[in-house]
């Protein structure tokens, strides 16, 4: 799976555990209704993060994770994470000249022939068209 937009927060490197470090990235997404996704990155795939800024749009291909655990009370919660393993710069669209989208080119048509105006016209004449 994957997820595209722009950089929103890059966490600095947690050491968990002695065997264990993660890293968060907050990707904003680019539509109507924007969310905020954070995803994690553990282990090596932390140093992923070191040539990234804030701002720049980005690809992030990642894996659902999901856990059960059972609470000393005997209740058992789930929860979800999202792991990345890839991130991926994104080319920003360049504007078509003038900001506007660009046309396609059409053939140039043909000059439209030239015609004389009318000598004869005279309103009273009635003729059967509705306009």
């Amino acid at each position: 799976m994957e997820v595209s937009g722009r950089v929103k927060v890059i966490n600095a490197v947690q050491q968990v555990s002695p065997t264990f470090r993660k890293r968060e990235l907050v990707v904003t997404t680019e539509e109507q209704y924007p969310q905020h996704i954070m995803v994690e990155f553990t282990q090596d795939k932390c140093d992923l993060l070191d040539s990234y800024q804030v701002g720049e749009p980005v690809k992030v291909s990642i894996n659902l994770r999901g856990r059960e655990w059972v609470s000393p009370q005997g209740e058992t919660k789930y929860f979800n994470s999202i792991q990345g393993w890839r991130i991926e710069r994104v080319a920003a669209e360049a504007p078509a000249q003038g900001g506007q989208p660009m046309a396609q080119t059409m053939p140039p048509m043909p000059a439209a022939p030239a015609f004389e105006p009318a000598t004869s016209f005279n309103e009273e004449e009635h003729d059967d068209l509705p306009f």
